[in-house]
């Protein structure tokens, strides 16, 4: 009876690491048809969106089950409530852009809720690896489409602020060194958070002169990095595996 009951059990939390992630991604196709419904999308933003939602949810299923824990935290919940921010604002600045207020506003919030996961995964004590994965990522993305959008108006140069990041990572594919683990850093964080916060200002269109804050945190993001890659490179010989930059 113990074995049927434990066979039961692992059955459950792998039809709900399944069905979770896929579930999202339906949200994610609710939110878009709400875009259409109040503001209009085009076949650009719906493509971008659902391009977005099943990239988002295949990633994310995989890593849940991969996981020691098999399902989504109540953190994991949080960034998934952030992903579907990101997620609207892929589609709208996939669109062009037009609806910069909306725009805004998801991309805010989205930026709000980042300091909201971690709280919660500290509280309930239900912090893992994956969720630190899964919240870095979002945060990432949201930085390249941000990056994107403002670059229109300000210039190519700003879409390093996105891509940074990603190249890091490609190389790591190549340089092994580049995947050694990262002491944690206050300022890394703080560097990262600067990111989204000036981008959103910048795609506000409130602000005089939105190049200068946008490359200030830029040149503060390329110090980020030249100093962890300085770090790693220093310390290669006891390098481990997994990628920690920020």
């Amino acid at each position: 009876m113990t074995t049927l009951h434990h066979s039961a059990t692992v059955r459950e939390v792998a039809a709900q690491s399944n069905s979770e992630p896929a579930a999202w991604a339906g949200v994610q196709v609710l939110l878009l048809g709400l875009l259409e419904a109040t503001v209009g999308l085009g076949v650009l933003g719906w493509l971008a969106g659902i391009a977005y939602a099943v990239a988002n949810q295949a990633l994310l299923g995989g890593a849940v089950q991969r996981s020691s824990r098999g399902v989504l935290g109540p953190a994991d919940r949080v960034t998934s409530a952030r992903g579907l921010l990101v997620g609207g604002v892929t589609a709208l600045v996939a669109d062009g852009g037009d609806h910069p207020v909306l725009l805004v506003v998801l991309a805010a919030v989205a930026l709000a809720l980042d300091f909201v996961d971690g709280q919660v995964a500290r509280r309930t004590g239900t912090a893992s690896a994956m969720g630190a994965r899964f919240d870095m990522e979002v945060d990432a993305f949201l930085i390249l489409v941000l990056s994107v959008h403002v670059a229109v108006a300000l210039g190519p140069w700003v879409v390093v602020m996105g891509a940074l990041r990603y190249a890091f990572v490609t190389a790591s594919w190549g340089l092994d060194w580049l995947r050694g683990a990262l002491p944690p850093s206050h300022a890394r964080k703080v560097v990262a958070a600067v990111q989204g916060i000036a981008l959103v200002a910048a795609a506000s269109g409130l602000l005089p002169h939105p190049d200068v804050l946008v490359g200030l945190a830029l040149a503060s993001l390329i110090w980020s990095f030249g100093r962890d890659i300085a770090w790693l490179w220093r310390n290669a010989p006891a390098s481990v595996e997994g990628v920690s930059h920020v």
